[in-house]
């Protein structure tokens, strides 16, 4: 079965979303830090903690990860410092 859509794994990152993690001082310059990423083509690319073993058996309904995919977990507060980076609907180019 083919997918609707697929992850281009050449593309490159364009900015990062919201603030890094040493900006709000949820790091003090360690390198596995927390992360969010806009690529070239538009996607998301998000660098968190690897919890997907940890949900695997507790997803709510409806919810799957495929044997490609990893449920990652970041700060709230990182999230909510990318919110004004984040358009409200997908520009037309």
């Amino acid at each position: 079965m083919q997918r609707k859509w697929e992850a281009d794994a050449t593309a490159a990152f364009a900015r990062r979303l919201g603030k890094s993690a040493l900006e709000l001082s949820m790091t003090d310059e360690n390198p596995s830090c927390p992360d969010i990423w806009e690529l070239a083509n538009g996607d998301v690319a998000v660098i968190g903690r690897d919890l997907t073993e940890s949900y695997i058996r507790r997803l709510p309904s409806g919810v799957s990860i495929g044997h490609d995919e990893r449920l990652v977990v970041i700060p709230g507060k990182m999230l909510r410092s990318a919110k004004g980076d984040i358009a409200d609907e997908e520009s037309s180019a």
